[in-house]
């Protein structure tokens, strides 16, 4: 088997098009994790009993399921109770979903980390639970947050591969169809991991950067 690169420059258009894809699906997918995963996680710190319980038993029931299998419950078996999702919206959701149970928990760390002086002090104002929350918890509580939640927005892209299984034309289905057509393999697979380096990479280099610039200083005794 030798490379090709007249295999290369067929296969790029589409690939480049399944790179699209991928991103736009990892950023929608992201954003619903991220807004879930924070009423996951208020919803798990609860003071009502069953609200908890409930919240943090469905949390782990997504969490020990396979991505993959949640993928197919959403688009295979909905449409027999009648819910039909496209390819990418089930794509989508089935990666919010499964993402959300994960950014609960650095939510829920994050805002446990708030000194229960602050607390204290707000109630002190008279501030209601909302008030409290977004005036002077959220704001203490998320800086710390953005270099696990950016991990978790690098490790989603790696996944996007799993959306095939549900027919998504992302990076890795696009190649695997001109794969399957052509009977070529080297390079479209070959494309497929560099194309996925260059975007983790640097991305994961930013999020070291970020981890590095929210890191709790040292100050120490003078």
């Amino acid at each position: 088997m030798e490379w090709s690169w007249q295999v290369v420059y067929e296969v790029l258009p589409s690939m480049w098009q399944g790179l699209i894809v991928t991103v736009q699906a990892t950023l929608v997918g992201a954003l619903l994790a991220y807004v879930l995963g924070l009423v996951l996680a208020l919803l798990k710190m609860s003071k009502t009993w069953i609200v908890a319980k409930t919240s943090y038993w469905i949390s782990e029931g997504v969490r020990r399921t396979p991505l993959l299998v949640q993928l197919y419950f959403l688009f295979y078996v909905l449409p027999d109770f009648g819910i039909f999702l496209s390819p990418f919206v089930a794509g989508v959701i089935g990666l919010g979903i499964h993402f959300s149970t994960y950014t609960s928990e650095v939510y829920r760390a994050g805002i446990e980390n708030v000194p229960q002086g602050q607390w204290e002090a707000s109630r002190a104002l008279n501030y209601s639970a909302y008030q409290t929350m977004r005036r002077v918890i959220l704001p203490q509580a998320i800086p710390p947050m953005i270099p696990p939640l950016a991990n978790y927005l690098i490790t989603m892209f790696k996944e996007t591969p799993l959306l095939s299984a549900i027919t998504v034309v992302e990076l890795f289905n696009a190649a695997n169809i001109f794969s399957n057509s052509h009977y070529k393999y080297l390079e479209p697979m070959t494309l497929v991991g560099l194309f996925f380096l260059i975007v983790s990479v640097p991305a994961a280099y930013a999020a070291m950067r970020l981890e590095q610039h929210f890191k709790p200083k040292n100050t120490g005794a003078s």
